[in-house]
């Protein structure tokens, strides 16, 4: 297990903006031009500074005024964990890691209370899937949110955002100007993120993946090595569009059919690499395709996220538009019509008249909490889940609170950019990177991100709400401007990605059925879930709708995995 450091962590490759700093950087290296962009700062001039670096980074210090400052970059790509202890801002990039070394220097030396499993923290990945900053599964024990950073000085502890997503649409744009200034910002931020190794990247055959893997061939002068992952389930495989980028572009492709027997054998050792519990169950598929390309000689391979992000490509984004005409009707229809015959009579229940009534339901409900009208910890009702004695323990909406705050923290009166810098938070920098960065790790490699680039966001941030979502057409600038790049089909397919049959299989498979059942059954002698809801999931619901129920029971499975291997004797105190 690493170690905390007491003294510098400097992660990822941080871009200066201002002169100075970058000079310093290029002549006396990262540690100095970050020692000079705080020195004898306050958090207002801290603030200031940060905002002007770009590109990935953490970066953890104590100063010679006895200070400690800690920053991750927008996005949190790189985290950071912190905890004060005895007076001292410890830090570490895992949060594992501060929970050991605390626990191991108990025994010998005086300390405040070693860091322990924290109940409201289980709620918050069973509702989330994952633990969103700044808690983590560790009472004590907190991650730098994206965005942020820390000031520890003369006992204090401050915390702090220092960028705000703040959306600026250019009013007169040109389509073909703005389709030459994507393209070119594309291919600079490929050829950012290549290392000089073998030029490689993941392939779902999707439009982000696709467009990495076109662009690597225009910045490294070479066809990319590509990588994917195939699934022999019906409604799960896309390989052939992954078939088809590879062709367009001529890479050398690989290609790994995952089995069940796949997820038996490297289930345990994901959910044990995770410094907490984590239950995006595509992490499994991105693990065995990032082995597979280290296992070929790469040393860095490049990821699609943030491209629907950033440019409107998640079909949530035209529903939520849906419901958002509903309060554009004029009040008095609303009111004495629609809401009284479709909510307030049988009317509302027959047949043709369900599918109204349901939309006025959701659209009367503001965001970002209707984004959670099918949360699958609320669809199955807290109180069905998990125990009086855990309930007790945690505040349930405190949850939603997160949400919302995050949901007002952007600065733009447009609910598609707001969304969009929701999902910032929520997609990206709490599931889908720390996905990515801990399955590569895990098989031996770096990541990178060019759709995150500074410049590509900066980009997205001027670019009109229209351009992004035309009516219900997603990411319409994004597919109009690589129109003739990519294959027609790529630009029309639904998106999928790295989905995982796992419901499907685990009523199939034996072994995975077992491995599944096993953790379920360990997990509910622990007394936060119901054993008689686990017993139903298992028995019932799981084979009427393997697709649906199985994200429950990998969710609780991926916990009791990650409890076994960091905590095995925890259970819920009274």
């Amino acid at each position: 297990m690493p170690t905390a450091t007491l003294e510098f962590i400097h992660l990822g490759t941080p871009r200066f903006r201002t002169p100075v700093l970058a000079a310093r950087a290029r002549e006396q290296g990262l540690r100095s031009a970050w020692q000079q962009a705080w020195a004898n700062g306050n958090a207002s001039t801290i603030g200031a500074a940060l905002a002007d670096v770009e590109g990935e980074f953490a970066v953890a210090q104590h100063d010679a005024a006895g200070r400690s400052l800690l920053a991750v970059d927008r996005f949190g790509i790189r985290t950071l964990c912190y905890r004060v202890d005895g007076g001292v801002l410890r830090f570490a990039e895992r949060a594992d890691t501060l929970a050991n070394v605390l626990a191991d220097a108990a025994a010998d030396a005086p300390a405040e209370t070693p860091a322990d499993i924290d109940p409201q923290a289980i709620h918050d990945y069973l509702y989330f899937h994952a633990i969103p900053s700044p808690r983590t599964v560790f009472r004590g024990v907190f991650r730098l949110p994206p965005g942020h950073f820390a000031l520890f000085e003369d006992g204090r502890l401050t915390v702090q955002r220092y960028w705000t997503p703040r959306f600026t649409e250019d009013r007169r744009p040109s389509f073909e100007t703005l389709r030459g200034e994507f393209r070119e910002l594309l291919r600079n931020a490929v050829a950012r993120e290549l290392d000089g190794g073998k030029a490689a990247c993941f392939l779902s055959g999707g439009t982000d993946s696709s467009t990495v893997a076109g662009m690597i061939g225009l910045a490294a002068g070479r066809p990319a090595a590509s990588y994917s992952i195939g699934f022999d389930a019906d409604g799960y495989d896309e390989m052939q569009y992954a078939r088809l980028a590879a062709r367009r572009f001529g890479t050398e492709h690989h290609e790994l059919y995952v089995t069940p027997e796949d997820l038996v054998r490297h289930i345990p050792a994901v959910a044990a690499h995770c410094d907490q519990p984590f239950g995006n169950s595509s992490a499994l598929p991105a693990y065995c395709c990032a082995k597979m390309a280290r296992e070929d000689g790469v040393t860095k391979i490049l990821a699609g996220d943030g491209g629907d992000e950033l440019f409107g490509g998640n079909s949530r984004y035209a529903k939520q538009r849906i419901f958002g005409w509903y309060g554009g009707l004029p009040a008095a229809l609303r009111e004495s019509v629609m809401e009284p015959l479709l909510e307030r009579s049988p009317l509302g229940k027959l047949p043709l008249l369900r599918k109204g009534a349901s939309y006025v339901e959701q659209a009367r409900v503001p965001m970002p909490d209707r984004l959670q009208i099918y949360n699958l910890l609320l669809r199955l009702g807290r109180e069905t889940v998990l125990t009086p004695a855990f309930l007790a323990q945690v505040d349930a909406g405190s949850a939603l609170r997160h949400q919302q705050a995050s949901w007002a923290a952007a600065d733009t009166p447009s609910e598609l950019n707001r969304t969009l810098a929701y999902d910032w938070r929520y997609t990206l920098a709490e599931s889908d990177l720390p996905k990515v960065n801990m399955t590569t790790r895990l098989a031996g490699l770096e990541v990178g991100f060019p759709m995150l680039d500074s410049d590509l966001l900066a980009f997205s941030l001027k670019l009109p709400v229209a351009l992004k979502l035309r009516g219900l057409k997603l990411r319409w600038f994004f597919k109009e401007a690589l129109r003739g790049f990519l294959p027609d089909e790529i630009l029309t397919k639904k998106k999928q990605g790295f989905g995982l049959p796992f419901g499907v299989w685990a009523i199939r498979h034996a072994g995975l059925g077992r491995l599944a059942a096993d953790s379920l059954g360990s997990l509910s002698t622990r007394g936060f879930v119901r054993p008689e809801f686990i017993r139903n999931l298992l028995d019932v619901r799981l084979k009427e709708h393997p697709g649906y129920y199985g994200e429950m029971v990998w969710i609780l499975m991926m916990l009791e995995q990650w409890l076994q291997h960091h905590a095995p004797g925890y259970r819920l105190a009274d």
